[in-house]
């Protein structure tokens, strides 16, 4: 076996780098050694590519790298075992092609309207004249998006059970105590609600009590017409042609919940801040908005090229995953000239390619027509991961993410608070901006500042 190059600090260290600051240790390790690097896990090799020739090895070798849901195991205490990253073969494929129909497709264009009217109610609340902070303020517009498209919840008393309960669950999981009590097993004791391990718990539970509850009265009930996530799962066969059990149906939800919340609040907030930041690129977004007129259909925002370019770019600078889901090499394959043997662990670098010179020119400057002038391939710019293990919420967070931001720029007037250079910062495998992003709400944008011709001109 030939390893490509590492570094040899002991394990812990590395791991304690990575932990602190993730993008500035994936930095100097790529200015170190290249495309391609090793860095021991104890007695296992974990090598992460940034090249796209090896990023499209690791997707596209599918009997030598497997991508095995053993590797993800440390999750479950968080997001159960029967959820989709802890699964492999038919039993994922099955469960994984459930969540296609409510995710993608004619049904998420069902969302749109509601993604836009949520997004009105929370920022025509700000205090005019007041600042606040961006990304908290965006999480409650994402909460709602969840339970409205994943539940199918709009009001009454369960609507408001679960908001609680979501908001309380969803802030927890990436706290730094539950951190302290995934990482060290001894940690995890019930003594009550007033400890971290004991106040997650409960919390589950009340989700749990919640869930059954709720997927109770469905079945009961049968309602065919209903378009979430939810109700299709209520109504799904397992692969064996059974109904979906209690857990099978629980253990889907997690890491939706969590990428559909902070993934996409995190990106969002992101765009708020180079948005307000380039004049340029707020004049070309605006006037490319307003070529749709008053009221504009959904799909229509969502087809806009340049308001598409914006989100890329927003994605391509900090994407809302750092590495690709881990893959395990089952048999001898070589990648870009090292011999990986069994039992290596293979990830691909999804910051590291999106920071590629020769792919992105000037890589930190905020640029998107780069998405007007060229193509990507799937292994170049992969925001969402790629093959397998890419994310099942693709279609659902882009679109959520071009609706939230043309409403909030199309209708209103915003400005930061601050003109210093954000930076991100770790939360949980999200990296919002550090400050939390405060900005001023300055009123509803007047009907006369709405330009019917778009603005051609570069930023």
């Amino acid at each position: 076996m030939k390893l490509p190059p590492g570094p040899k600090t002991p394990a812990w260290l590395l791991g304690y780098q990575f932990e602190t600051d993730p993008l500035s240790f994936m930095d100097a390790m790529s200015d170190r050694y290249g495309d391609i690097f090793t860095v021991m896990a104890d007695s296992t090799p974990l090598v992460i590519v940034s090249h796209p020739e090896g990023i499209k090895q690791i997707f596209t070798s599918t009997k030598e790298i497997t991508a095995s849901g053993k590797l993800n195991q440390d999750g479950a205490l968080l997001v159960g075992s029967n959820g989709l990253l802890m699964l492999d073969g038919l039993r994922h494929k099955h469960r994984r092609q459930l969540l296609m129909p409510p995710l993608h497709g004619t049904r998420i264009k069902l969302y749109g309207e509601r993604i836009c009217q949520v997004t009105d109610k929370v920022i025509n609340n700000l205090a005019i004249g007041k600042s606040f902070y961006a990304y908290p303020t965006v999480k409650k517009i994402t909460l709602e998006v969840i339970l409205q498209t994943l539940f199918g919840l709009h009001s009454g008393e369960r609507y408001e059970q679960f908001r609680q309960l979501l908001g309380n669950l969803l802030s927890f999981s990436r706290s730094y105590w539950l951190g302290l009590s995934l990482a060290y097993p001894f940690l995890r004791k019930d003594f009550g609600q007033w400890t971290p391990w004991g106040y997650w718990l409960s919390l589950q539970r009340q989700f749990d009590k919640l869930l059954k509850t709720e997927i109770e009265e469905r079945r009961s009930q049968a309602d065919t017409s209903r378009i979430d996530v939810l109700s299709e799962l209520v109504l799904a066969r397992d692969e064996t042609g059974q109904p979906m059990s209690y857990e099978d149906i629980r253990d889907l939800f997690p890491s939706l919940l969590l990428g559909g919340q902070d993934a996409s609040a995190t990106a969002i907030t992101w765009s708020l801040y180079w948005i307000h930041s380039l004049p340029a690129v707020r004049d070309r977004l605006l006037a490319e908005l307003d070529t749709l007129g008053e009221s504009p259909d959904p799909l229509k925002i969502a087809a806009l090229p340049y308001l598409s370019a914006v989100c890329n770019e927003v994605l391509r600078i900090y994407p809302t995953q750092v590495v690709t889901f881990p893959r395990l090499v089952e048999s001898p394959i070589e990648v870009m000239g090292y011999e990986l043997s069994p039992g290596t662990v293979v990830r691909g670098c999804i910051y590291l390619t999106h920071q590629r010179e020769d792919l992105y020119p000037q890589p930190k400057q905020f640029q998107p027509e780069r998405f007007l002038e060229r193509q990507y391939t799937p292994y170049e710019f992969l925001p969402f991961g790629g093959g397998a293990r890419r994310c099942p919420g693709e279609a659902l967070g882009l679109l959520e993410m071009k609706l939230v931001l043309a409403t909030i720029i199309s209708r209103y007037q915003l400005a930061l608070a601050h003109q210093k250079v954000e930076k991100p910062k770790a939360i949980g495998v999200n990296y919002p901006p550090a400050s939390g992003l405060k900005m001023i709400a300055l009123g509803q944008r007047p009907h006369q500042e709405r330009s019917p011709q778009l603005v051609t001109s570069s930023t």
